[in-house]
């Protein structure tokens, strides 16, 4: 699959913002207690992206987001710096982690006490997980643990098969003259007649294991660190589990993380107003989630991808943003 230079230059950026990340950890931990970072391929890359692929202006830039954002999450997190003097190991995930279903980048681990969290860190963007749809992939299994059904792929593998065939003579999706009509849109209804099948009779197992496959880290919670051209971080805690927020002996949070309602039903499924791209889900307890389809390439290739976003959240779902 062919690359556009947008996309290799943020894949750039978010490498060496993961390296910033580490940078600023260490940086604000290690008077503290002591910092042991992992060299793997991991640190390697995004070191590399770091230090040669980008400006020093933007150097000083990711460094300074990531120290105001890790800043944040150290109120959060005392135990990163309180209650002992045993070392915190600062590792980066390989990307592979991340299509198993772990979204975290960057992991901070206190083995002594058998305790960790994550971080998945983006630029200059918040989508969520970029799941694909195919003629084989089951997206029901990968989400949450229920076998899509065998009327949804019958219904979509004629689509699929006419790229794949498309993809053998080297087409380009620009060539198509009415690629979303012809392919995007058949894949939509098909999508969406399936999840209101699975969610008519699985009911909450659907809607609680489609928010925690989009935003959870393979049932681990985590903080999301979002670095802004316009000289700010976002945080978002992800709390699903309880996981977050654990008091030492000696200090609680500075700032609390309330418990993350999941939703129990569907509200509303369907096409987004004057669009054949994007199906917005609503369920209860505020959540809706856009889902928007698009190549992702040049070349046609016998896939779908999802950009998908969080447009409606729970009160209790919040983030701090800090200026730098």
């Amino acid at each position: 699959m062919s690359e556009d230079r947008s996309t290799i230059n943020s894949t750039i950026k978010g490498k060496a913002f993961e390296y910033a990340s580490v940078l600023a950890i260490v940086n604000s931990v290690s008077a503290f207690r002591p910092v042991l970072v992992v060299e793997n391929g991991s640190l390697v890359i995004a070191r590399d992206r770091y230090l040669k692929d980008i400006s020093e202006g933007e150097r000083s830039e990711m460094l300074a987001s990531a120290t105001a954002g890790i800043g944040v999450i150290l109120k959060m997190e005392p135990r990163i710096l309180q209650d002992g003097q045993d070392p915190i190991e600062v590792a980066i995930q390989p990307d592979n982690v991340a299509k198993l279903g772990d979204v975290r980048d960057v992991l901070i681990v206190r083995r002594d006490v058998e305790w960790e969290i994550g971080i998945s860190v983006k630029h200059n963007h918040e989508a969520l997980k970029h799941s694909r749809l195919s003629a084989n992939l089951d997206f029901g299994k990968s989400w949450f643990g229920l076998s899509t059904s065998e009327s949804y792929f019958q219904t979509i593998r004629p689509i699929f098969a006419t790229l794949q065939d498309m993809k053998s003579s080297g087409a380009t999706w620009r060539s198509l003259p009415s690629k979303q009509e012809d392919f995007y849109l058949p894949v939509l209804e098909a999508f969406m007649v399936e999840l209101e099948e699975m969610n008519s009779q699985h009911g909450a197992k659907v809607t609680s294991g489609l928010v925690k496959y989009l935003l959870a880290s393979d049932g681990s919670d985590y903080y999301k660190l979002i670095h802004y051209n316009s000289h700010r971080t976002r945080v978002i805690p992800f709390n699903l589990n309880g996981t977050l927020n654990q008091a030492t002996e000696s200090e609680s949070p500075e700032t609390v993380i309330p418990a993350i309602e999941l939703p129990t039903k569907f509200l509303d499924l369907s096409i987004k107003e004057n669009s054949m791209t994007t199906v917005v889900l609503t369920m209860d307890k505020g959540w809706a989630i856009s889902f928007r389809i698009h190549s992702a390439s040049t070349l046609i290739e016998p896939s779908l991808k999802f950009d998908i976003q969080l447009i409606g959240q729970p009160a209790n779902l919040f983030f701090l943003d800090v200026a730098w």
